[in-house]
């Protein structure tokens, strides 16, 4: 059972690590209200994890993902709200065209916790990814519900640990981004980035 337990925390560390959407997300933070917001987005994106592992533990993110109608109207949402997240930071790249420094450029609207949580909880891949792959590293020798509990809380702590110390590293190099050229350059690179992956989950098939 160990054995089987630390391979699929590193099939889940593997996974953490690939750049998607949450990175995004927690890039655009981080960089325009500095590293608190940063964590506080982490936060909640490591909150929408959990919502999802609640939901598939009792089997409704197993309903979500074999009905089309929910699966679209939940990608959708999702594509939505990384699109407007992306053109956020577009505008925001627009506003800081100036030579002003960053600390007086306005920073994004709304909790950076919620929008973390939100980004994630309209994430439908998660919905398959958590139904799809977790049973399969689910170790043996204990119930089906408790061996996919704990793949959640491993795969929730390693997004926590990830992205946390991946907010640290952007924030020791915040001089670097404090200049406007740059900084307008990042905001930019990730709205079309954020953008991009709005158009993914939108295109994206169950």
């Amino acid at each position: 059972m160990l054995v089987q337990l630390l391979a699929a925390t590193g099939v889940l560390a593997v996974l953490t690590m690939v750049p998607g959407p949450d990175m995004a997300v927690v890039t655009k933070r981080a960089l325009a209200s500095g590293w608190r917001d940063g964590l506080r987005t982490v936060g909640g994106i490591t909150t929408g994890l959990l919502v999802w592992g609640v939901l598939t533990v009792v089997g409704l993110a197993a309903v979500l993902a074999a009905s089309a109608t929910a699966y679209t109207i939940v990608k959708l949402a999702g594509a939505l709200y990384l699109a407007y997240l992306g053109v956020q930071a577009l505008l925001q790249s627009r506003r800081g065209a100036t030579s002003r420094p960053v600390p007086d450029a306005p920073s994004p609207s709304g909790n950076p916790w919620r929008t973390g949580m939100v980004s994630n909880v309209f994430n439908p891949k998660i919905a398959v990814f958590y139904t799809g792959l977790l049973p399969t590293l689910a170790p043996s020798g204990v119930s089906p519900h408790l061996g996919m509990s704990v793949l959640v809380l491993i795969h929730a702590t390693l997004t926590l640990v990830w992205l946390g110390a991946y907010v640290l590293v952007l924030s020791k190099a915040r001089t670097v981004f404090e200049k406007p050229a740059v900084r307008r350059a990042m905001d930019r690179a990730t709205g079309v980035v954020l953008i991009g992956f709005g158009v993914k989950v939108a295109t994206s098939q169950p």
